[in-house]
């Protein structure tokens, strides 16, 4: 469906999340949307966008109207109003992200219980053990991927830990996520398509092997939790409740924390004079991953359906459309932020939309600042200096997760 009413105003701007060139540095576009066309509409791919922090955090806080139930990458959102908006998407088991209030609170706050500070926190150990375990071998100054070797790896070691995947399975699990995650112009290929399949069976497996055997993991509490009906009473989550939980957790536990790490890594290398304040006072690292977080969002792109008409700056936004609400436009928005393309590991920041906000506020946000906390102290106590080739850098390849997939590292 196009646009069934006048724009406010012409630009000839042009924002493609699909396309590499843009996506290589989308921020200079950005503005333009921001400025130009904070209302716009792709034509091609049949999707609108909102650009500005206000915009992007009404539309982030109005679940009922940009609704998540329908999918939330852009390209799998189904604008058939015909459709239940209750039934699950072909192919796709029941997930939380993909559900709207009451549905999803409830399935939330039985998430909440599991999801404890107390289980999170015990993690910090071993992050340091796997940091020390994966950079020591490299403090003789070599140049290595620090994605492969460091950045990427520890996501997929803690989130797999806490569901319970054993360590000799859990590189092989983030190694089909990060293949299922790929964006192809053409179509998933068999590569991706076998990727999908591997997680599924392997998640199948570990949660049968839960129900026979209970351990201390999030899987054992999913399977052993119960949940409040609409109607009164409770009930055990199905089968595929718990798998479509289990497959969440696995994905974003990996890829976006993933994401967070290699930004840390490249954008301190390119601000080495921000990288000498965190060596020289470590108490800025917490501050600075929300700086990070602000700067290059590693979810930059949330997806959503209208469910009725809204107008914004002039522009009438059609019920039943596709709806891109750009979060890490909205946090370079300098209607909002000061100097906001200026990289500040000082900068004082009241709220960022980097992990969403409102419903559906990342699960997970506690988790990654943890991760992202550590594995950077751990990086800067063994690398107070280094450098990145960015002409050997490789950013992933997907539509709604954005950062460095491969980052040769060498320590000066």
């Amino acid at each position: 469906m196009g646009p069934t009413r006048k724009t406010a105003r012409v630009s000839d701007v042009y924002y493609d999340p699909y396309d590499a060139t843009i996506d290589a540095d989308p921020h200079p576009v950005w503005k333009r949307l921001r400025d130009e066309a904070p209302v716009y509409y792709n034509e091609r791919h049949d999707f609108w966008a909102l650009s500005r922090y206000d915009d992007v955090l009404a539309g982030l806080l109005d679940w009922e109207t940009f609704s998540s139930a329908r999918g939330i990458m852009l390209e799998m959102i189904d604008t058939d109003p015909e459709r239940d908006p209750s039934m699950a998407i072909d192919g796709i088991r029941p997930m939380v992200i993909m559900m709207d209030p009451p549905a999803h609170d409830r399935l939330r706050k039985l998430m909440s219980r599991t999801f404890t500070p107390r289980r999170v926190g015990l993690l910090e150990d071993r992050v340091r053990e796997l940091c020390a375990e994966f950079l020591d071998p490299h403090r003789g100054g070599d140049t290595f991927d620090y994605m492969e070797t460091c950045g990427s790896r520890i996501p997929g070691m803690i989130i797999g830990a806490l569901m319970g995947v054993p360590v000799e399975d859990q590189d092989a699990v983030r190694v089909w996520i990060d293949t299922c995650m790929e964006y192809d112009d053409a179509g998933p290929d068999e590569r991706k398509l076998q990727a999908f399949v591997d997680v599924d069976r392997y998640m199948i497996d570990l949660v049968e092997a839960r129900r026979q055997n209970p351990g201390d993991d999030l899987v054992s509490d999913l399977l052993a939790s119960e949940i409040e009906l609409a109607g009164g009473g409770r009930s055990r989550l199905t089968n595929d409740e718990v798998l479509g939980f289990a497959q969440l957790l696995l994905f974003a536990g990996n890829e976006t924390t993933a994401r967070l790490i290699g930004w840390a890594m490249l954008l301190l290398a390119r601000h080495p004079e921000q990288r000498r304040a965190l060596v020289d006072d470590p108490t800025l690292v917490p501050n600075a991953i929300e700086e990070l977080l602000r700067y290059e969002a590693p979810s930059p792109i949330q997806g959503r359906f209208v469910t009725k008409d809204v107008t914004l700056h002039g522009v009438t936004i059609p019920a039943n459309s596709r709806i891109a609400l750009l979060n890490a436009s909205a946090d370079r928005d300098e209607r909002y932020f000061e100097r906001p393309d200026e990289f500040d590991v000082r900068r004082t920041i009241d709220r960022h939309l980097a992990f969403g906000y409102g419903a559906h506020f990342c699960m997970g946000a506690a988790l990654a600042r943890i991760e992202g906390r550590l594995v950077l102290e751990e990086t800067l106590t063994r690398f107070p200096e280094w450098q990145v080739d960015e002409s050997a850098m490789r950013l992933v390849r997907t539509s709604t997760v954005r950062g460095p997939a491969y980052l040769p590292f060498r320590a000066r």
